[in-house]
């Protein structure tokens, strides 16, 4: 996984409320096994107007300023609904590093992690103070300090800190499983015969 410690970019505002895993990524795409082509599908029932991926004009993605925001700003209950991971994927693969938003359903918060995006919890305020920024203006967060720094203010978030280490140093779980690799090499030659 790629480390995540500073990163900067600008903000996409999608302010819904109860935004679920099936309106991330309709159940459809779900037999895609490829990590990498998932961004294409991601909110598909709201980026497109038929199967031929017409674009709504409508739609705040598909908005000339805001075809580059990498930092998605949205309302309570984000990812709520199933344990999909491609959801996950999906955020990942169309670009966005970090959610900022008023809660996260749980499963769908531990796969934006696990997938290498940060999920920020805020308050109603703080979020429509950063979906209220210019497109071209940077917002730029720090997880060391866990600071969101933007041209409206600065705001502190919360993180468990296990998941803050494991973003800071790139680690998932085989990451964290290869730490320990000399010790289990040290084992596997010393394990019985009869074990093997």
């Amino acid at each position: 996984m790629e480390k995540f410690t500073i990163y900067t970019g600008t903000t996409v505002p999608l302010m819904n409320d109860n935004i679920d895993t099936d309106q991330l990524l309709p159940k459809q795409f779900l037999k895609l096994i490829d990590k990498k082509c998932f961004g294409k599908y991601l909110m598909y029932a709201w980026r497109y107007l038929d199967d031929n991926y017409t674009e709504n004009p409508d739609f705040i993605f598909n908005q000339a300023p805001y075809r580059k925001g990498t930092i998605l700003i949205s309302g309570d209950n984000f990812g709520a609904g199933s344990s999909r991971e491609h959801a996950a994927w999906a955020l990942a693969d169309y670009g966005f590093r970090v959610i900022i938003a008023g809660s996260f359903g749980d499963i769908h918060y531990n796969n934006d992690l696990n997938n290498g995006i940060l999920p920020i919890v805020q308050p109603r305020e703080v979020r429509e103070t950063l979906a209220a920024l210019h497109p071209d203006q940077e917002v730029t967060v720090d997880l060391e300090k866990q600071m969101i720094f933007s041209p409206a203010g600065n705001f502190h978030f919360d993180i468990d800190a296990d998941w803050k280490h494991k973003l800071l140093n790139g680690l998932d779980d085989i990451g964290i499983t290869l730490q320990y690799e000399d010790l289990i090499t040290q084992y596997e030659k010393n394990r019985p015969s009869y074990w093997k």
